[in-house]
């Protein structure tokens, strides 16, 4: 059971101070805070853990400073999309806005290598109105002897090329708890230049202390891909892991699926769970198209793989785009046969337009229908 503070209502005022004695009192319950914060205002929220079946709405309702009691109807108790359920889904950061509603590309190279390359990505990005990209320091490999990124001595310049052409997010992955306190001491150390949005790769969704560690920090949002080889659930409730340690600022990103009935793509593309994932729950849904195709091949009619998986995405209302691009992609330390070149950025951010038009063609239809 959630409980929705009145806007006034905060952890410091009396109203709180009484309804938490109330709460104190409830038996067999604990209690947890929450906090949503809006363009406008923060919404102060309790989530009731424990024998909630017993308590009565109505009763909970009238309790000091309550606005309204949501019953919680989906496993995902934090992130989940309950009934009745009309609170915020969208979150600010770094002046830059994700929810449900917004469509955001983070083009960029999947590894960093080069001061060089890492300027020519982001002054084209610039040029082409973008303020997010991928970046990747911290590179987990399946062959023990690949790349494996150049780590904290990249941070730096990579922030500070950000900050020098407006970059404003920037998703980087991580793979252990000291690369969080590594991109914090390095944004400080820059002057906080730019963004970070911490990313978590399928090989790690459900790595549960990870996902705590990333949680219990709010300073930078989340984009968690979905597991390669478990279940939708699974993935799911790994996100709620990321909330339940006190970060709500979860972007779900689908990635494809392990599996040889996905041949001759690198997975199985999973695009169709888009409006899966945003009926169950609240989180923006992200797509990472390269990674599902990991090709470059191009059909009869000339258009990139790639470029059709992002469109289907888009179409199915996805939220954000997470694709691989290099100013050499033959000089790529990590997935250059799936990058695309800086020269099809404009042709990527038209077609993505095209796209993102027709999702809202769709849905404008679906309004005229049900009106």
């Amino acid at each position: 059971m959630i409980l929705i503070l009145q806007p006034e209502v905060v952890p410091e005022s009396p109203a709180f101070a009484d309804l938490a004695e109330r709460l104190d009192a409830l038996p067999g319950i604990q209690w947890r805070v929450h906090q949503e914060k809006g363009a406008q205002q923060v919404l102060t929220e309790i989530y009731l853990i424990g024998q909630t079946a017993a308590l009565e709405e109505a009763e909970m309702a009238v309790l000091p400073g309550v606005d309204r009691v949501v019953r919680v109807s989906e496993s995902y108790r934090i992130l989940g999309r309950h009934r009745d359920d009309g609170r915020p889904s969208e979150f600010i950061y770094n002046g830059v806005q994700f929810g449900q509603d917004t469509l955001h590309v983070l083009a960029g190279l999947c590894a960093v290598d080069t001061p060089e390359h890492v300027e020519r990505m982001m002054r084209a990005l610039r040029d082409n109105g973008q303020v997010c990209t991928r970046m990747g320091a911290y590179k987990p490999r399946t062959n023990p002897y690949a790349f494996q990124g150049h780590g904290a001595a990249c941070l730096p310049w990579v922030f500070e090329l950000a900050g020098k052409y407006g970059i404003r997010v920037i998703a980087m992955e991580i793979t252990r708890e000291a690369h969080i306190e590594e991109i914090q001491d390095a944004l400080a150390r820059t002057g906080h230049p730019t963004g970070v949005m911490l990313q978590i790769g399928t090989r790690n969704t459900q790595n549960f202390e990870l996902l705590k560690a990333a949680g219990r920090q709010r300073d930078m949002p989340v984009l968690l891909k979905r597991g390669f080889g478990i279940t939708l659930d699974e993935s799911l409730n790994a996100a709620e892991y990321l909330a339940s340690e006190g970060n709500r600022n979860v972007i779900f990103c689908l990635r494809g699926l392990k599996s040889h009935m996905g041949d001759p793509h690198r997975n199985l593309l999973d695009f169709g769970h888009v409006p899966v994932v945003k009926r169950l729950t609240r989180m923006p849904v992200g797509i990472d198209p390269s990674h599902s195709v990991g090709t470059r091949h191009a059909g009869p009619d000339g258009i990139l793989d790639v470029f059709h998986a992002t469109a289907q995405g888009i179409i199915a209302g996805a939220n954000l785009v997470l694709v691989d691009f290099h100013p050499d992609p033959a000089k790529a330390l990590v997935d250059g046969a799936q990058a695309l070149t800086l020269q099809e950025l404009p042709i990527f951010l038209e077609d993505v337009r095209i796209a993102r038009e027709a999702y809202a063609q769709r849905r404008a239809l679906q309004r005229r229908v049900t009106a």
